[in-house]
């Protein structure tokens, strides 16, 4: 009984997914052929919101995400007076930072990151308020302590003004962990089209030469909750193989590998291993058997090319 309660646990794990909302505001000085200040707005990694000096104007940046006038009709407006009022205390921002360097000229950027993720079965909640100054941590908000931490020695008079601001702190902590997940909730159930889908990947098995490792390359998925690994005899393998990141591709999809090395391994065992592919939300996992002939290589590529040039009319 309580391998079959452990098995329902994990499937529901499985289908679990935390989504996130994240702003950027970046502060610049000196920089050519770019805007004073820009504000940038995240769903799940994809832009849903756009605001620079230059436009002086909030856009929406999906589709789907014109649907949030018809609870909010002036949420564009006041979004936009919003990233307005920012610019202008940014700008001072920046200088204030500048002093506190000893600066003047030259390439100056101040940024700003804040957010929340949310889980959407155990609907745990992670809030986060960052500031950085010329891509270093300047000054960040530790919910726990509700207090502020700086890493740098300039950033420790702001510390001690913003920790005796209470009121300010707390309105923080109610925001990026009461008001920012209901938006996550509200975001997600405009773009859940886009959001909420599966999609399977395309696995290839790539080999650069006959002696180094054979590489299970999955991309084209989404989400990027998935794994993927290889085993024998239908046991996972956790010896000679290299798991990779789950990486981005530039439509909004992920790709990932897994390497196994196969130097020990006598040709007629190859039959015995898989490449295995999981997705969450999605019940049959793709499975892709070892076999060299499917196997794409440096040297195909090239003869391939070789063959293109001699027959330029095929």
């Amino acid at each position: 009984m309580r391998k079959v309660i452990l098995l329902l646990c994990l499937c529901h794990a499985a289908s679990a997914m935390t989504h996130s909302l994240k702003y950027f505001f970046t502060a610049s000085t000196g920089v050519q052929n770019f805007p004073e200040f820009v504000s940038v707005g995240l769903v799940d990694e994809f832009e849903i919101s756009h605001y620079d000096s230059n436009t002086r104007r909030e856009e929406p940046k999906q589709d789907w995400m014109s649907n949030v006038t018809e609870e909010n009709p002036q949420y564009w407006e006041r979004e936009t007076e919003f990233c307005k009022g920012k610019q202008q205390a940014f700008k001072v921002n920046l200088e204030v930072a500048k002093k506190r360097f000893n600066q003047t000229g030259d390439v100056h950027i101040v940024q700003r990151m804040y957010g929340c993720e949310w889980d959407d079965v155990t609907e745990e909640v992670k809030g986060y308020f960052q500031d950085g100054y010329d891509g270093e941590d300047f000054i960040s908000l530790d919910l726990e302590t509700e207090t502020w931490v700086a890493p740098k020695l300039q950033a420790v008079i702001t510390k001690h003004k913003w920790d005796n601001e209470k009121a300010e702190i707390a309105r923080l902590k109610h925001y990026l962990t009461q008001i920012c997940p209901e938006w996550v909730k509200k975001y997600v159930n405009y773009g859940r089209s886009v959001l909420l889908r599966t999609e399977l990947p395309s696995v290839s098995l790539l080999q650069k030469t006959p002696s180094s490792p054979v590489s299970c390359h999955a991309t084209g998925f989404y989400p990027d909750r998935a794994t993927l690994f290889w085993r024998k005899d239908g046991e996972d393998l956790h010896e000679d193989v290299d798991h990779g990141e789950i990486l981005p591709n530039h439509d909004g999809t992920f790709q990932m590998s897994a390497d196994l090395k196969l130097s020990s391994v006598p040709p007629e065992d190859w039959r015995r291993y898989d490449c295995v592919f999981q997705l969450s939300g999605v019940k049959d996992d793709l499975v892709t058997r070892l076999d060299k002939a499917v196997i794409r290589t440096n040297r195909a590529v090239n003869n391939a090319e070789v063959l293109e040039e001699l027959n330029p009319g095929s």
